[in-house]
């Protein structure tokens, strides 16, 4: 397959044609750039809501344009981005394009050999919100591993990252790795969808064969036949000094900015017995429980669309309201994973003891809380009565490393 020619020094071709105070374009608007690369081939793409063209879904673009599109993937949400978190959803036929849908998303998490069966080409195309447990980048390794292992062309279509402005949080140990969390990489990572898909393969976090595969590439690119291309679109007028605003919410407790900047925050009480203002108007803005001190904020959840079962649904919670202007909650949120939050919940929350979701095995070392957070040591400080200076050194020296390593893979300016 001779599609694409390696450009970069890592093999990463990626176009760019930055211009200061230029409205920032998408790699998915940029249709100039990459539809001579696509036409003439059948495709794969693995989209959902937010991969919008303008004001019109990539995948209607593109067959409008005379695309041959195979297949659509899509992730968590589904594809048209309207099913609960965690919510399975099986196959099923596209009824505005009559393409077919591959769920990636549940028991199966990547193409298989049938799915791109007479498909030329791959595309992906998400909008990211630039956190560790947000897992589009989870969806986007398992779609690049299958790429690279079946030897498929893989184009990534860039897209701004709405927390690409800082870096922080605890980096993952490994050994809590899951869906939630692949990779030793910190809460907030300050990369583009496209920069992150660069460093995993750059530093060989894939699986054996996909980083083989890729091994291999890096040196015979240059040679007439190789086992698989890798291309970026890079987004254009955009640095990871921008506040780029979303244009359409990622996923349905996500709905606004506000939502997005505090997420990688408020998350963390996904892993608690708190609400974390799933079924309310502002989730994961608002956060609390009915045992909580009743002079605090209330709040009642209850069943919506897109958030059709969570806890304490039904019952008024006593907690904290975060919300206000994207302004002043960029204040509030001040470029950190802010654990001061959880803390004081911790503090105020009188039967301490079952303030964590326990698994069923009751080892909280596999709890859903270790998931999200990634590293053990936050034990010690919460058991010593909460000490925000304390866990926030626990995250080094891995935090400082990981920035070392996010250095190498940047598209884009960075914010320091």
């Amino acid at each position: 397959m001779k599609l694409f020619k390696a450009l970069l020094p890592i093999l990463f071709v990626a176009f760019n044609v930055t211009a200061q105070n230029t409205p920032i374009q998408t790699g998915a608007d940029r249709i100039d750039v990459y539809l001579p690369l696509i036409k003439g081939r059948s495709v794969g793409i693995f989209a959902n809501q937010t991969s919008m063209v303008g004001n019109t879904h990539l995948v209607d673009t593109l067959k409008k344009l005379g695309v041959d599109i195979k297949v659509i993937f899509g992730p968590e949400h589904g594809f048209r981005g309207t099913a609960d978190a965690g919510e399975k959803i099986g196959n099923y036929t596209d009824e505005k394009t009559g393409i077919p849908v591959v769920s990636l998303y549940g028991n199966k998490k990547r193409p298989t050999a049938e799915d791109v069966k007479g498909v030329d080409l791959l595309i992906f195309d998400i909008q990211d919100v630039g956190v560790r447990f947000y897992t589009y980048i989870s969806s986007l390794e398992e779609f690049m591993e299958a790429a690279f292992e079946l030897g498929k062309p893989l184009m990534i279509l860039d897209r701004p990252n709405p927390n690409g402005f800082y870096v922080d949080g605890p980096v993952l140990d490994k050994k809590y790795k899951s869906f939630v969390g692949m990779q030793p990489v910190p809460i907030v990572y300050g990369m583009t969808i496209a920069e992150y898909a660069m460093m995993i393969a750059g530093e060989g976090w894939l699986s054996e064969k996909a980083n083989a595969k890729f091994a291999y590439y890096r040196t015979a690119q240059n040679s007439v036949d190789t086992p698989f291309h890798f291309q970026v679109i890079k987004c254009k007028g955009y640095d990871h000094k921008s506040k780029y605003v979303l244009p359409v919410k990622p996923s349905p407790n996500l709905p606004n900015m506000q939502s997005i900047y505090l997420y990688p925050s408020t998350c963390l009480f996904e892993g608690t017995v708190l609400s974390e203002g799933r079924g309310t108007d502002k989730p994961f803005q608002v956060f609390g429980h009915p045992l909580l001190p009743k002079n605090l904020y209330s709040f009642t959840p209850n069943p919506t669309a897109g958030a059709k079962s969570s806890k304490l649904y039904g019952q008024v919670c006593y907690g904290w309201n975060l919300s206000g202007t994207p302004e002043q909650v960029l204040d509030k949120v001040d470029n950190k994973v802010q654990m001061k939050w959880l803390l004081e919940a911790y503090k105020q929350f009188p039967k301490k003891e079952t303030f964590f979701l326990a698994p069923k095995s009751g080892n909280m070392e596999q709890s859903f809380f270790m998931k999200l957070y990634g590293d053990n040591a936050i034990w010690e400080y919460l058991l010593a009565g909460g000490n925000e200076e304390g866990i926030r050194k626990s995250w080094e020296p891995k935090l400082s490393e990981f920035k070392k390593i996010r250095k190498k893979y940047l598209l884009y300016d960075d914010f320091e």
